[in-house]
């Protein structure tokens, strides 16, 4: 029997931020969720490039790849119900290992993966509309697409400003237009003349090859699935905020999951995965699979609508971000780990006024510089967000078991949901993390490198690296959270005059 204090002690309620409670409910945050992700544009973008590494494998990378996300899909369920708070990890996993790791591991990381996304999703979205406008040589000019890439930024920046219950109204209706487009795409694709009937052996988990492919097809698989978890940053303006984000966060992995493999498995029975034509296996057209066979599948004017829906996908997890980083900055302000600033919350809109102007301030500057050192640079630094995104998720998998570890004996329930699952979220995830950062750290990955050390792991480990050394500077002026940051964790309301 555990006693009452064994139990962990929960944060404090939320609401003590100043955010606007009650704002939205489940369908809503699911829906920010799904957006969050941009569906559309990352299996466009990502299906051809784990069809590249495992052929016709690609649907069962998909559904390995979507079992340590389930998995950290518990774990941040379980810890939201215990601490429903907008910093999520930073908060869960300063509570289970303290300021130093909640602070580089589930705040930093956090916040420079969403940056640099920012930076590709913007880039994307602008130039599916200069496509989509006819302005072709507008799309191929860096410097006319790196424009409206910082005008979108802005555009976003401004939504998120005035609040979540325009930013979700927003999101419907390009939530809705992106999976109509998919649905279309797939049904047209499995009735074309010539397309092959659907395999089972296309996600047959012990038929890949090796374990270096496999781990490689599994990371470029989180990072299609990542982004779910910003819909947990709004749990303190959700009803029933300690339920409702847990609920949203599970269903939206699995609508993502079904989503995905109908794609892949029209896409794969439509082109096959061949390395000449339209196959998937040519790398030719791994860049934008989903555009590329758009006009064969749909013809005409009708294909226009993928374009479209892979610009609104982008801008609709633009939006998202634009929305989530702040509330996480808020939240390591609120709890003394930031500046006050970051804590500021506008009197009328209800929103972390400064930290949203800083966040996409924050990614503009990001894009230009990295278009200005190289295209090849902004590439990397993209794919550098696959090693991040492992780094984070598998030490929140972990936060959670230990968080709960006096709990594990209750039930069986608590020993499976609360441990079992979580712990083998994260070890799958540092598992990913360490496979691929040694195969990163080859200088023929990517495409720089930097005294014979591949540029991907110097961006994605260096990133950590740095952040904590951001920290330790942090930590001269934020004395207070990092000498007791268990208990530093509790609600301040910072309201902007």
């Amino acid at each position: 029997m555990t006693s009452a204090s064994d139990i962990p002690r929960p944060a404090a309620p939320p609401g003590g931020k100043g955010l606007r409670g009650n704002s939205v409910g489940l369908l809503a945050t699911i829906a920010l969720g799904l957006a969050s992700v941009a569906p559309a544009y990352s299996i466009a973008i990502t299906l051809g490039l784990v069809t590249l590494v495992v052929g016709d494998l690609a649907p069962a990378a998909l559904l390995l790849g979507f079992v340590p996300i389930v998995l950290t899909a518990f774990a941040f369920r379980e810890l939201n119900r215990r601490m429903p708070d907008c910093g999520t990890t930073f908060v869960w996993n300063t509570r289970a290992f303290g300021p130093a790791v909640g602070w580089v591991a589930g705040g930093w990381t956090v916040l420079v993966a969403t940056v640099l996304a920012m930076t590709a999703l913007a880039q994307v979205g602008a130039s599916a509309i200069l496509v989509l406008l006819g302005l072709d040589a507008a799309a191929g000019s860096t410097l006319a697409v790196t424009a409206l890439a910082v005008a979108l930024i802005a555009l976003v920046v401004v939504v998120a400003y005035r609040g979540i219950q325009l930013a979700a109204h927003v999101q419907y209706a390009m939530l809705g237009l992106q999976l109509l487009a998919m649905l279309a795409f797939g049904v047209a694709a499995f009735a074309r003349d010539g397309a092959a009937a659907p395999s089972l052996s296309w996600v047959s988990p012990f038929a890949f090859d090796d374990f270096g492919s496999f781990a490689e097809a599994v990371l470029l698989c989180l990072f299609i699935y990542w982004g779910w978890d910003a819909l947990i940053t709004f749990n303190e303006e959700t009803v029933d905020s300690d339920r409702t984000p847990g609920r949203a966060a599970v269903a939206s992995t699995l609508i993502l999951l079904v989503t995905y493999l109908f794609t892949a498995f029209a896409a794969i029975s439509f082109a096959g995965t061949g390395t000449g034509g339209l196959g998937l296996g040519n790398a030719e057209n791994a860049a934008d699979v989903l555009s590329l066979l758009a006009p064969a599948v749909l013809g005409g004017p009708a294909s226009k609508a993928v374009t479209l829906a892979i610009a609104v996908s982008a801008v609709g997890a633009l939006l998202t971000c634009a929305g989530s980083s702040p509330r996480s900055t808020l939240s390591m302000s609120a709890h003394g780990a930031l500046p006050g600033a970051f804590g500021r919350i506008h009197r009328r809109f209800g929103t972390p006024a400064f930290g949203t102007v800083f966040c996409g301030t924050a990614a503009a500057v990001a894009l230009v510089l990295l278009t200005l050192v190289s295209a090849d640079f902004l590439g990397d630094a993209i794919l550098s967000i696959g090693l991040l995104i492992a780094f984070y998720y598998g030490v929140t998998g972990f936060a959670c078991a230990w968080y709960f570890r006096r709990q594990l004996r209750n039930s069986p329930r608590d020993l499976l949901v609360k441990g079992v699952l979580p712990a083998t979220g994260g070890l799958m995830m540092l598992a990913a993390f360490v496979r691929s950062a040694y195969d990163m750290a080859d200088p023929g990955y990517g495409s720089t490198s930097v005294g014979g050390v591949g540029g991907v792991f110097l961006l994605g480990v260096g990133s950590i690296v740095l952040g904590g050394l951001v920290m330790l500077l942090v930590r001269i002026r934020h004395r207070r959270f990092f000498q007791d940051g268990r208990t530093a964790v509790t609600a301040v309301s910072v309201t902007e005059n």
